[in-house]
C-alpha cells in the first residue's frame, strides 16, 4: 500500500496555488479520476510536465474510497465495486501490483437465488456450475445452451481483443473492421450491434430461471430494459476484460476499488506529475491553460479533461467549441437508472436458498424479481417512479476484512431502476427507495433488515453531486451500440489543444484505464516537433 492509499486519496496541495500558477505546465489534466491519473502517468513518463487538478478533496472520481457511515472504521468504495476490465497493459506499465493492487477472484462469479428456495450458481469451476445446473433439473438442451451462450460472448471477446488487434487500444475500429474481425458471423454481429439481452438468451435457453438469472448482465448501468435493443452489447462490454490472464472474470481489490486509483496516482507522482485536490477548475481556455474558480490562472499548452463532456462544455467560453460538436455533446445520452445502496452490516444475512452458508460473500449475488418484471420496472423508471427489482450485491469483507471493524461486513448493492428526475423528488422518497432494496434482498434473505447497522442510498442526483458525473451516469454516457465503438467520443476534440480522457471516450465505461492511456497517446502523437 502506498501513502496516497493510506490517506484515501486526500493529497491536498503539493505547494500553494500561487506557486503552481507561477509555473507553466505542458499539460493540465482536469479531474483526478482513474482515467485522468492514467493519462497523467503516461504523459509524465514521456517527460512532459503534468498537473492534475481535482475539484474534490480526494482523488479517484467514482473509483475512490470514503467513510460515509457514523462508524468511520468502515471504508467503502461508494460507486465502483469490483474489478474485471482494468487493462493488463496499464497494470504492467505502471507497476500497479507493487503499488498495492491485489485482486481476489469472485467465486461464485454469479449466484442468483429464486423464490422457490433453489439458486443458480456460476462458479470458476465449470464442473461445479454443471453440477448445480443438473441440480435445478434443467434439460440437457438448456444446460448445453447455457454453456454455448457464455462461450458466444467469450469468443467475441477473443476476436475483438486477442485477434489481429486489440480493438480497445488506440482509435476505435469502424463497423466494417469489427465485422471483419467477427468473420461475418451473424449472431456475433447482432450481439455487437443490435440485439437485446432477452433475445440472445431466447436463442440459447428456454428455462425461465436461467433467463431470470442471466439477464442482469445486459442492463448494468443502462437506461433500458432487458428487451430493449443493444443490451446484449452491454454484457459484452462487461465481459471483455481479463484478470491475470483469465478472461471474462471479476474480482475484489484488497482495500477496495479506490486502491486502483491510488496505485495509478502513485505511478503518476513517481513519474513527476503534480497532483492537487480541492482545486476546482472554473474555466478551460484551450491552448492557454485553466482558470480556477477562485480566479487563479494556471498556464498549459494542452488540456486533457477527465470530467464528463457535458461538464466540460460548462467550462468553455461561448463559441470555443464548434456548433456541431457542442450539439453532439448536448445530445449525448447520459440518462441513468442506477441507484447504489451501500451498507455496514452487523452480520452476514442468511439466504433461504443456502441456509448458514457464507460462500456468497466471496462472490457476486443478484437479487431480482425476474426478466419480465425488469422490463416493467424500467418503464416505471422512465415514467419517474422508483422500481428497484434488480440488485447486484457485493460483500467486500468476504475476501478482505480490512475495511470494516472486526466481525462486521460491508455490502455494496448496484441497483436498478430509479430515475434522476423522481416524481416528488429524491429527498421525499429516499426512504421509500431504501425500503425497496431492503425488501428485495429480504425476499431471499429474510433477516437482511436485522443485519443492517448503517446504510446510504445514492441516486443519480447524489452521484452527480458527490462525484461530479453529469446525470449521475457512471459510464459518462450510455454504452449501448449507438454510443460505442466509432460512435463513442474520441480523445481528440475539434478544439486545438483540448482532449478528453474520461469514460465517455472509447472503449467505454467502467474501471478500464485504457481511456486515459489512449488519450495520452493521442496527445503525444499530435505534438508538433520542435
Amino acid at each position: 500500500m502506498n501513502d496516497i492509499a493510506e490517506r484515501l486519496g486526500v493529497v491536498g496541495l503539493p505547494e500553494p496555488v500561487a506557486e503552481l500558477a507561477a509555473r507553466r505546465f505542458d499539460v493540465i489534466v482536469v479531474g483526478g479520476g482513474h482515467n485522468g491519473l492514467t493519462c497523467a502517468a503516461y504523459l509524465a513518463r514521456a517527460g512532459r510536465s503534468v498537473l492534475v487538478l481535482e475539484a474534490r478533496d480526494r482523488l479517484g472520481g467514482a473509483c475512490t474510497l470514503d467513510r460515509p457511515f457514523p462508524d468511520d472504521r468502515y471504508v467503502i468504495s461508494p460507486c465502483a465495486y469490483v474489478i474485471g476490465l482494468l487493462d493488463e497493459t496499464v497494470i504492467r506499465d505502471l507497476s500497479l501490483n507493487r503499488r498495492g493492487l491485489e485482486v481476489y477472484l469472485a467465486d461464485p462469479q454469479l449466484w442468483v437465488p429464486f423464490d422457490d428456495g433453489t439458486a443458480f450458481g456460476q462458479w470458476l469451476d465449470d464442473g461445479r456450475t454443471l453440477e448445480g445446473l443438473r441440480g435445478l433439473g434443467l434439460s440437457r438442451r438448456d444446460i448445453a445452451g447455457y454453456f454455448a451462450y457464455e462461450d458466444l460472448f467469450d469468443q467475441i471477446r477473443i476476436r475483438l481483443r486477442k485477434g489481429a488487434r486489440d480493438t480497445w487500444a488506440g482509435d476505435a475500429p469502424s463497423r466494417a473492421e469489427l465485422e471483419e474481425l467477427l468473420a461475418g458471423e451473424d449472431l456475433m454481429r447482432d450481439v455487437v450491434f443490435h440485439a437485446s439481452i432477452a433475445d440472445v438468451l431466447e436463442e440459447f435457453v428456454t428455462d425461465r430461471r436461467l433467463k431470470d438469472a442471466l439477464f442482469g448482465q445486459g442492463i448494468i448501468g443502462t437506461y433500458a430494459g432487458p428487451y430493449d435493443p443493444g443490451t446484449a452489447a452491454v454484457k459484452l462490454m462487461h465481459f471483455a476484460g481479463e484478470i491475470d490472464g483469465e478472461g471474462a472474470v471479476w474480482g475484489y481489490v484488497r482495500g477496495g476499488m479506490g486502491v486502483v486509483s491510488f496505485a495509478i496516482a502513485d505511478a503518476a507522482r513517481e513519474a513527476g506529475a503534480v497532483l492537487a485536490t480541492g482545486v476546482p477548475v472554473g474555466e478551460v481556455i484551450p491552448g492557454e491553460g485553466v482558470r480556477l474558480e477562485d480566479g487563479t490562472f494556471i498556464a498549459a499548452g494542452t488540456i486533457v479533461c477527465n470530467a464528463d463532456p457535458k461538464r466540460l462544455m460548462t467550462m468553455l467560453a461561448a463559441g470555443a467549441a464548434p456548433a456541431d460538436y457542442r450539439r453532439r455533446v448536448e445530445e449525448w445520452d447520459i440518462r441513468s437508472p442506477v441507484v447504489k445502496f451501500n451498507a455496514a452490516l452487523r452480520a452476514l444475512p442468511s439466504w433461504t436458498a443456502a441456509p448458514g452458508a457464507t460462500f456468497m460473500a466471496k462472490g457476486v449475488v443478484n437479487a431480482t424479481t425476474g426478466l419480465a418484471d425488469a422490463q416493467k420496472a424500467f418503464e416505471r423508471c422512465d415514467a419517474g417512479e422508483p422500481a428497484v427489482g434488480f440488485g447486484e450485491i457485493y460483500v467486500q469483507t468476504g475476501h478482505d476484512p480490512s475495511p470494516a471493524p472486526e466481525g462486521r461486513h460491508l455490502m455494496s448493492v448496484f441497483g436498478q431502476y430509479a430515475p434522476y428526475a423522481m416524481n416528488g423528488g429524491w429527498e421525499a422518497r429516499r426512504d421509500e427507495v431504501a425500503r425497496q432494496f431492503i425488501d428485495l434482498i429480504g425476499r431471499f434473505a429474510p433477516d437482511f433488515g436485522d443485519c443492517l447497522e448503517s446504510y446510504e442510498v445514492l441516486g443519480p442526483p447524489d452521484i452527480e453531486r458527490r462525484v461530479g458525473l453529469t446525470g449521475g451516469h457512471i459510464f459518462q454516457g450510455e454504452v449501448r451500440p449507438d454510443q460505442m465503438w466509432e460512435n463513442r467520443l474520441t480523445p481528440r476534440t475539434p478544439i486545438p489543444g483540448l482532449y478528453l480522457c474520461g469514460a465517455a471516450t472509447h472503449p467505454g465505461g467502467s474501471v478500464i484505464a485504457l481511456n486515459g492511456k489512449n488519450a495520452a497517446a493521442a496527445v503525444l502523437a499530435d505534438e508538433v516537433p520542435t
